[in-house]
């Protein structure tokens, strides 16, 4: 790209909501750019509790119309990206002091009937002696109640998302700021910042703020207009822990204050606990859990199994910042609304700017094709919609069928450990032979910079999926930095760094 280029739409915000708007407006032809100040799901969107969920707590709420809509694009989403996603089982111990189990019967059968299901199987009835489930808890749970929901990498899900935006025909520009953006001549001129200080000048027919929990500062500030929407910002805590159970089942818990806290199978040998909602004021890439809440996440686990944990027993914690739609008497974070409004200024002969508030991971498709309708009316653009059935890459898998998809990687990679095999699959799935190469040896895959990542693959994330750092690579392409012997990560972080200070990246991001 060179200085003035001129696009269709500039998407501003590398999330889930900026990177699923700019994969479905280049996909409907236009000419597309995305700036993101940072990396790729930097923030909010790989803090999730990575749940591809209706949101059953939400029927509490009366939010039938957002739990209706989470769980009609929960099986679509499970079918783009086997590899990334998949089908869970949740168990809910029953304790009569909170909800009777009439309520959380009806409940489960609305779950169940609200929006057509294929994949997953519907709930029922436990009694705890009788289930591998109930091994881990304290004996006063008797019974519970099983159902479905599912599982998503947050961050891949990102990459993923601009990926295809990319390869349909997308700019996507990583560590790239928007400074300023005005109207003239009917289109915006916008000024860019990169991570080297330099600045970029483009022109685009439209704006997209998808800038998450800075959406209404980059209205205010950047692009010089006023909101009719705000967001409150909530900020949500996850602990991590050795694994706490062996079954392969979830756990949703309910608390005294009427939070909801999961256990999850995490990483194979770790637990993820989660979440907090607790009303954040401060910087929202400064956000980081506090003793309290770790505190309180150990102490509602310790309410329901037999083996407790404190603080000590914390491997790692990750912190997020939802911006949430505000709404007037909320006064509880955890009652605010997971759904999300898009706002439209496109006065008569003036570029439409369009700005997201509010979301949630599950519903970013139907989002974005939402906000891409909006625009494409605007911009006179009459493509239909075309991502309700369309594959994320690597998820074309036959009949979304993984294990199927694996065992045959691994008949064509024999050399490769099965655990690393299992990991690329998982990580890439179809485009796994694209990381290995024509590798035939683990010697052909380059250095080994922690145990099972190989220079391969760090040039694979740089050249194609916009890794720049160690954290980049360790921690949001992959959760490897869990799996390094704490004493060793900080060796490991450095010399990755100091690669890709050494290896320029080939593509322009």
């Amino acid at each position: 790209m060179t200085q003035g280029s001129r696009y269709d739409l500039l998407v501003v915000g590398g999330g889930i909501n900026g990177a699923g708007i700019a994969r479905d407006a280049a996909g409907r032809g236009l000419s597309v750019l995305l700036c993101e100040q940072d990396d790729l799901a930097a923030h909010t969107s790989s803090a999730s509790t990575k749940l591809i969920h209706g949101g059953l707590r939400y029927l509490e709420y009366r939010e039938f119309g957002l739990v209706r809509k989470a769980l009609q694009e929960r099986e679509t989403l499970l079918r783009a990206a086997p590899h990334i996603m998949w089908p869970l089982r949740f168990v809910m111990p029953h304790m009569p002091d909170l909800r009777p189990a009439w309520l959380i019967r009806a409940g489960l059968f609305l779950y169940d009937h609200l929006a057509k299901r294929e994949l997953l199987p519907g709930s029922r009835g436990i009694t705890m002696r009788n289930h591998p489930a109930g091994a881990p808890l304290v004996d006063s749970i008797k019974r519970g109640f099983v159902y479905s929901d599912g599982w998503v990498n947050d961050a891949r899900l990102v990459v993923l998302n601009a990926l295809d935006a990319q390869e349909h025909g997308a700019t996507i520009l990583t560590r790239t700021k928007l400074i300023s953006a005005v109207r003239a001549g009917g289109e915006w001129r916008a000024q860019l910042r990169r991570a080297d200080g330099t600045t970029l000048d483009v022109r685009a027919a439209s704006i997209a703020n998808a800038a998450g929990p800075w959406v209404g500062e980059l209205l205010q500030g950047a692009l010089g207009r006023p909101a009719s929407h705000s967001v409150r910002l909530v900020k949500g805590s996850h602990i991590v822990t050795r694994r706490l159970f062996d079954h392969d089942h979830a756990y949703i818990f309910q608390n005294p204050d009427k939070r909801i806290i999961f256990a999850i199978p995490y990483e194979g040998d770790y637990t993820l606990i989660g979440t907090t909602d607790l009303e954040y004021r401060g910087d929202p890439s400064q956000v980081a859990i506090d003793a309290g809440e770790t505190q309180y996440l150990c102490d509602s686990i310790n309410r329901y199994f037999k083996q407790k944990i404190s603080p000590a027993d914390v491997r790692w914690t990750y912190s997020g910042v939802r911006p949430l739609l505000e709404e007037e008497g909320a006064d509880n974070p955890s009652a605010v609304t997971r759904d999300y409004s898009l706002e439209l200024d496109a006065l008569a002969g003036e570029a439409p700017l369009l700005s997201v508030f509010g979301g949630k991971i599950t519903t970013f498709r139907k989002l974005a094709e939402q906000a891409v309708d909006t625009l494409a009316q605007a911009l006179h653009n009459g493509a239909p919609a075309w991502t309700v059935g369309a594959p994320l890459p690597g998820g074309d898998i036959a009949n979304a069928d993984f294990e199927r998809f694996l065992a045959g990687f691994r008949q064509q990679h024999a050399w490769l450990p099965a655990e690393l095999a299992h990991r690329l699959a998982r990580a890439y799935g179809t485009r796994a032979a694209r990381v290995v190469g024509n590798a035939r040896s683990l010697a052909e895959l380059g250095r080994e910079f922690a145990p099972g990542l190989y220079e391969a693959e760090l040039t694979y994330l740089r050249d194609i999926e916009w890794a720049r750092s160690a954290q980049d690579v360790l921690w949001r392409r992959s959760k490897l930095g869990l799996h390094v012997e704490p004493g060793t990560l900080d060796s490991i972080t450095h010399d990755i760094d100091a690669w890709f200070a050494r290896e320029p990246a080939r593509q322009s991001a």
